[in-house]
């Protein structure tokens, strides 16, 4: 066979051996970087967007696409694979490590913001759907085809394995999404600077191809070493006031603003109190029950976990054991060690009556031994994810009276009877679904608007007309006002959530969806 012209596609035929076996290798951080990015985009646009398994299916289905898209590109590529590749790695490395900066000052700066997200899931997909062709022809003439083949695709499911489990064990809670974007851009920086040394005879003159790698790399290094003050940027441009405190966890984001005398939590951008007010719904949410049960003394509190329902539940003397069930470690160690939250919830999470743990509260329910409860206190964020839903089903609550004792009684929040009147009557037709008596009852809390609550049990119970005495806003006629519902707020027909169906999701979206 006559000499090919350099750079063609066929010249390894006629080189020495190549590197073949690193270059399996770069197969193994290509797909590892590919699916980090994927990830990234699916966990963003979920904790911006909500109702995550919308935004994950969205983005995998358009990601895939993508790569099918690229893969059938990459035919129509016929000379200097070897440099094609390492074009194709810097350019996944610049589109894929900024792909979380650019989607978050999508989302600060324009009302496009799904737009932004499907181009840059597009773009990176279709880049990474030609790395591993081209890369397969570059081999083609090295190694065995069904070796090649057999190589190729083990290494790019293992790579996938290994983003899949390194990506919400170590890269999220230790790194959060922005500086692992970054990092996983700069090895794919590095993957074709180093590219350039194994491919160096099919090249040709690489100097001015590395000086490419090495200005890609300075970039993306000096993105990763300003990322905290970026994301912090941004976040004060999405929020209202001073940030405080950011975090992010394996479960959610979590930010304190301070303003004008009082702080602020959001949990992936949502609000979930204000130290100028949450006194009201907490002060709803505990002590209408213990009105009916003034003897409790062992209370569960599922979700929160900023302390704030435990300070209330510990005004009463009755109390001897409290469990509080929120998934978060870093929620309630921010609850206990944050200043400004432990002063508010009164160090409630270190009271020697009070047992935290950290654990999915479904799951729990279902594993839990010891005796039952007198009453229970439930306080997850709203129902906008499928994650959250479930533990708004009927299978829930029935999970729920197990662990209670005959005469025990229930608080579960349920998002606003004005602003999601469906939504909330959806709450309380699952919990009567599920066997439960079930009286709702609402008031102002000026953060929030209107918010709503329902207060059941096993057995008929009438509606409680005293409460703890010296609460800064319940009293007794305050407490008997809550259950009386306007008509704009009362009740209408609503499904019941399941766990195979979770309507209550469907229906939070379409009604805040009004309101944004």
């Amino acid at each position: 066979m006559g000499d090919l012209p350099q750079g063609g596609e066929d010249t390894f035929s006629t080189q020495p051996t190549l590197k073949a076996p690193l270059l399996f290798i770069s197969v193994l951080l290509i797909a590892s970087c590919g699916l980090i990015y994927e990830l990234v985009a699916g966990t963003l646009s979920s904790y911006l967007l909500g109702d995550s398994v919308t935004q994950f299916s969205t983005v995998i289905g358009v990601y895939l696409s993508a790569m099918g898209l690229g893969s059938w590109l990459s035919k129509f590529l016929h000379r200097g694979l070897a440099q094609r590749f390492v074009d194709l790695e810097l350019a996944v490395a610049v589109v894929g490590g900024f792909s979380a900066p650019i989607l978050f000052q999508a989302f600060a700066h324009t009302h496009a913001f799904r737009v932004v997200l499907y181009g840059v899931v597009l773009a990176v997909g279709t880049l990474v759907g030609l790395e591993i062709p081209i890369l397969m022809r570059i081999l083609k003439d090295q190694v065995r085809f069904k070796d090649l083949v057999a190589g190729v695709l083990t290494l790019d499911y293992i790579g996938a394995l290994f983003a899949s489990l390194l990506f919400p064990l170590l890269l999220m809670p230790k790194l959060g999404l922005v500086r692992t974007s970054l990092l996983f851009g700069l090895l794919n920086a590095a993957v074709g600077l180093w590219s350039t040394h194994l491919l160096k005879s099919q090249l040709g003159p690489t100097r001015m191809l590395r000086l490419r790698c090495v200005v890609v790399l300075v970039l993306l290094a000096v993105g990763l070493a300003f990322a905290g003050k970026f994301t912090l940027a941004v976040e004060e441009e999405i929020f209202a006031d001073e940030i405080v405190y950011a975090r992010d966890s394996p479960y959610q984001r979590i930010v304190l603003t301070r303003g004008r005398g009082s702080f602020q939590l959001f949990l992936n951008g949502n609000l979930q109190f204000s130290s100028a007010d949450e006194y009201r719904y907490h002060e709803a949410l505990v002590h209408p029950a213990f009105g009916l049960r003034p003897d409790a003394r062992r209370v569960l509190i599922c979700g929160g976990g900023d302390g704030l329902a435990v300070r209330e539940v510990l005004k009463h003397p009755s109390v001897q054991e409290v469990v509080l069930v929120d998934l978060d470690p870093a929620m309630t160690d921010m609850a206990r060690k944050q200043p400004m939250v432990r002063q508010l919830n009164g160090a409630s999470l270190d009271d020697p009556r009070v047992q935290v743990v950290n654990a999915d509260a479904m799951v729990w329910l279902q594993e839990a031994t010891g005796p039952p409860f007198d009453l229970a206190f439930v306080d997850f964020p709203d129902p906008n994810t499928y994650a959250l839903g479930k533990l708004y089903t009927s299978r829930f609550y029935r999970l729920l009276q197990r662990r209670l004792t005959d005469e025990a009684m229930v608080t579960v929040q349920s998002t606003s009877p004005l602003m999601a009147r469906e939504s909330f009557w959806c709450i309380a037709a699952t919990m009567e679904a599920a066997g439960l008596k079930v009286r709702p009852y609402h008031l102002a809390v000026p953060s929030f608007g209107v918010w709503g609550f329902a207060l059941a049990s096993k057995r008929e119970f009438e509606v409680p007309t005293r409460v703890l005495p010296g609460l800064r806003h319940l009293s007794d006629a305050a407490t008997a006002a809550m259950f009386a519902f306007p008509r704009d707020m009362d009740r209408v027909p609503v499904p019941v959530n399941r766990l195979d169906n979770q309507v209550l999701v469907h229906l939070y979206a379409r009604e805040w969806r009004r309101w944004s």
